[in-house]
């Protein structure tokens, strides 16, 4: 079963970096920003199919190959899982060296063919439609903030409930197999980590909702639909996320407390359905998304500027991965590879959102 349920999730992971040059912006092509009406050129989707076709061999040879290597038909189950945690990093590791190889081929590509030259560039980024989305209210993710600070809460209040020897990894069998001394910071810190991750989660929500709506110069009453819908879906994504973490440290510290609660099989339950729901959260956003994109192509573009494009921002990008302009008021971005937002790393705040929880975890840790 719990074979099964592993190479469920590394088809997950394969089918999504398989289809990503599918389902991102149709105006980014390996994180180079390409003019309206060259989306459909034909380079350009010979790149994505090639792209896809190694990705998927490339892929599944790795994983035949592991499986032979490790032994696939005397590998005890747990030894299987524990060791197939590798097979996700191998694939993301062929996906990104792939991506980095289109890439510089798109931006040859695009240097020869001189899209830009002699065309007026326009940023066109609204903030004032903002009010029409359809992102969640910050306070439904108030719920999970709420649960953590219950879960301290109950923490303090039956802290002899707690073994002398604190568990901190569940192997694959969903026993303990690593144990801390208990003290009162050690006790508290999986539910202070889930308030600081839940305090995480609403503050990239505020920021997503506040961030501008960045509209194709080409098509922009299209691009603005696009737009609506991928902020619509990443809050709700996110809220499953954060309402899915909580549920799992819940469930985890409890059975620290009551050790028969749960059985081992029901504790290695727990963590493979939450990854398998945040996959099958993921795969459905990207479909979601995507299948927007392919509404808009029956939507007929709209020149709103004749020889006006959308500015190139390629220079602002870095391997078309990492996004740094100090003239974009946002914090967060749509990213050019991949489904959902990543930061401005050029405001300061954007560090914060990632350095400032990841620094109070270690430290909860450490003490």
């Amino acid at each position: 079963m719990q074979s099964i349920l592993l190479i469920g999730m590394i088809g997950i992971i394969l089918l999504i970096q398989v289809m990503l040059p599918f389902i991102v912006k149709r105006t980014v092509v390996f994180g180079v920003t390409i003019p309206v009406e060259h989306i459909r050129d034909a380079q350009l989707l010979r790149f994505k199919k090639i792209y896809a076709a190694v990705t998927a061999m490339l892929s599944v040879a790795g994983i035949v190959l592991f499986f032979m290597v490790t032994g696939s038909g005397d590998l005890p189950e747990d030894r299987l899982i524990a060791s197939g945690i590798l097979l996700p990093f191998i694939i993301i590791f062929i996906s990104m060296s792939l991506y980095a190889y289109f890439h510089m081929r798109v931006v040859q590509y695009k240097h020869e063919s001189h899209w830009f030259k002699g065309r007026r560039q326009v940023r066109v980024s609204e903030l004032t439609s903002r009010s029409n989305d359809e992102m969640l209210p910050w306070y439904l993710f108030l719920f999970p903030i709420v649960l953590g600070a219950g879960l301290i809460v109950f923490t303090l209040m039956n802290y002899q409930l707690f073994p002398d020897q604190l568990p901190t990894h569940w192997g694959p069998s969903g026993e303990p197999d690593a144990f801390t001394t208990k003290t009162r910071v050690s006790v508290l810190t999986m539910p202070f980590v889930l308030l600081l991750m839940s305090a995480m989660f609403l503050a990239i929500h505020e920021l997503t909702r506040n961030s501008g709506i960045k509209l194709s110069a080409g098509n922009i009453p299209a691009s603005k639909i696009r737009q609506f819908k991928l902020r619509k879906y990443s809050s709700w994504f996110l809220f499953f996320i954060s309402m899915a973490t909580a549920m799992l440290f819940s469930i985890l510290h409890i059975q620290t407390a009551y050790k028969n609660l749960l059985s081992g099989s029901l504790m290695l339950f727990a963590p493979l359905a939450f990854s398998v729901l945040v996959f099958f959260g993921a795969v459905l956003m990207a479909i979601k998304v995507g299948k927007s994109d392919s509404d808009l192509d029956r939507t007929t573009i709209i020149d709103e500027g004749g020889d006006t494009v959308n500015e190139d921002e390629d220079s602002h990008w870095i391997g078309g991965i990492f996004y740094f302009n100090r003239e974009d008021p946002s914090f967060l971005v749509e990213k050019r590879f991949g489904v959902g937002w990543t930061i401005n790393f050029a405001r300061p705040t954007g560090y914060l959102l990632i350095l400032a929880p990841v620094v109070a975890i270690l430290l909860l840790t450490l003490l």
